[in-house]
């Protein structure tokens, strides 16, 4: 009877332990104290038994590396992800979007073909597939990926700002402020404040890029990419050393700094 109390008292301490490791983990990344992220993830994934949960921490542990700019890192996290659960959409997202990002295209669409084929209905691989056809030019095929997102998921912002963005990349400016200015009036959201403040940045309405811009942070401060595009408008207005505190806050926030290596170059040396 003593033996079996005490299993049972072992297990619940053990399943209470394990909850609040996984609540510390989550507060951590929230706060983007990624670091901390990082280490609480880790020992949650060594020591998980199922497969399933184990993925979901090898999957964020990747994604805090990767805010971390220790991109090596995240894609062992991930790959260790995939190997716990072949089955997980959310990793192949994260393993297209992070070679997309370092460049390798072909790798990053093989990833984003074998999601589909789990999950048809997310959102994130057609979002990383538009912007790799928009690189490659293929507008067409661009504007289809996030057209095809707005059939199962009609309110998804992102879509409706890249819909909006391959008409600012076109050079179609005026299209591209029309199209913000209606998503705005619809639901005044950080992201799209930030996009429309990198339309009138290309438009060189300065002034009315720092309104926006100054919205959208005022909206959501841990945005990481409304910091990104401060520091572009502030480079263009002449305030390079302004312009170097914004990436630093994007930074801060997750933003990898490595894909910020030629806006640095403009920084003024301490």
């Amino acid at each position: 009877m003593k033996k079996t109390l005490l299993l049972v008292v072992s297990i619940c301490f053990s399943f209470t332990g394990h909850a609040q490791d996984k609540k510390r983990a989550e507060e951590c990344f929230n706060k983007a104290d990624y670091k901390c992220a990082e280490e609480q993830y880790s020992k949650l994934a060594e020591k998980e038994q199922i497969q399933k949960f184990q993925s979901e921490y090898y999957n964020n542990l990747g994604t805090a590396q990767r805010r971390l700019g220790k991109s090596a890192l995240a894609f062992k996290s991930y790959e260790s992800a995939l190997k716990s659960n072949p089955m997980s959409a959310p990793v192949y997202a994260n393993l297209a979007s992070l070679h997309s990002q370092k460049g390798n295209k072909i790798k990053a669409l093989e990833y984003i073909e074998k999601g589909l084929q789990i999950d048809d209905k997310n959102p994130d691989f057609y979002l990383t597939r538009s912007k790799i056809y928009d690189i490659q030019g293929k507008k067409d095929l661009a504007m289809k990926d996030l057209n095809q997102i707005l059939t199962f998921a009609p309110d998804n912002a992102f879509a409706k700002t890249g819909l909006a963005n391959l008409k600012k990349n076109s050079g179609d400016l005026e299209g591209a402020l029309k199209d913000y200015n209606q998503l705005i009036s619809e639901k005044p959201e950080s992201l799209l404040y930030n996009g429309r403040a990198d339309v009138f940045l290309k438009m060189k309405k300065y002034k009315e890029a720092l309104t926006d811009i100054n919205k959208s942070v005022s909206i959501d401060p841990k945005f990481a990419q409304a910091y990104v595009t401060k520091a572009l408008v502030l480079f263009d207005t002449a305030k390079p050393k302004e312009a170097c505190e914004n990436l630093d806050k994007a930074v801060n926030l997750g933003y990898e700094k490595a894909v910020l290596e030629s806006y640095y170059a403009k920084c003024i040396k301490k």
